[in-house]
């Protein structure tokens, strides 16, 4: 017997018809790509790198949406960025790529996908399962921002400022984001009742 595959909590709430399921996943990736842009503007100042609430926005989008809207978001806030707009959390602009946030943008991408993949897999469902995924996602972000800052500051910058000033906060931001998107199936769930 085969089993149904479990879908994002977006998908399960998108309208039936194409047309209008297709303009709700344009409005919501514009959407996405937009909170990602404010949460990056809440910063705690660091150097060389300010800590921010993107990776809380980038693991709740990506859990909620799953992993190809989660992607399109994160495509269409780079996007954003490259073509000059102010997302990124000081500017944007095609020269911010050479700065030393582009391994963390790196990240971003594909801790989006990662932590989507696990929701378009039911992840999104259970904290515990949600919150190893998004902590596997905070690695793969924490180890691509280290290599960048090491190419752009040398290798004995890496951990010091790629690294180690972002492990408790993203740690907790894991796990809020893990917290959060179960309990909102659960709330989704008591108004389907």
């Amino acid at each position: 017997m085969a089993t149904v595959p479990a879908r994002s909590f977006v998908q399960s709430m998108a309208p039936e018809g194409a047309a209008a399921r297709y303009a709700t996943y344009g409005a919501l990736v514009l959407f996405g790509s937009m909170l990602i842009a404010v949460a990056g503007k809440v910063t705690v100042p660091f150097w060389p790198v300010p800590a921010t609430l993107q990776t809380l926005a980038i693991f709740v989008i990506a859990a909620t949406f799953g992993r190809k809207l989660a992607l399109a978001t994160l495509a269409a806030y780079l996007v954003e960025g490259a073509a000059g707009l102010p997302v990124f959390t000081n500017g944007g602009g095609l020269a911010y790529f050479a700065g030393p946030t582009t391994g963390y943008l790196a990240g971003f991408v594909i801790a989006a996908g990662l932590t989507g993949w696990a929701a378009d897999r039911g992840f999104d469902r259970n904290a515990f399962k949600l919150f190893a995924v998004n902590l596997l996602g905070t690695a793969i972000i924490l180890l691509l921002g280290a290599a960048w800052i090491a190419i752009v500051f040398g290798a004995d910058k890496a951990l010091a400022w790629g690294v180690g000033p972002f492990i408790a906060t993203d740690v907790i931001k894991a796990a809020l984001a893990a917290a959060v998107v179960p309990a909102g199936w659960q709330i989704a769930n008591l108004f389907r009742r």
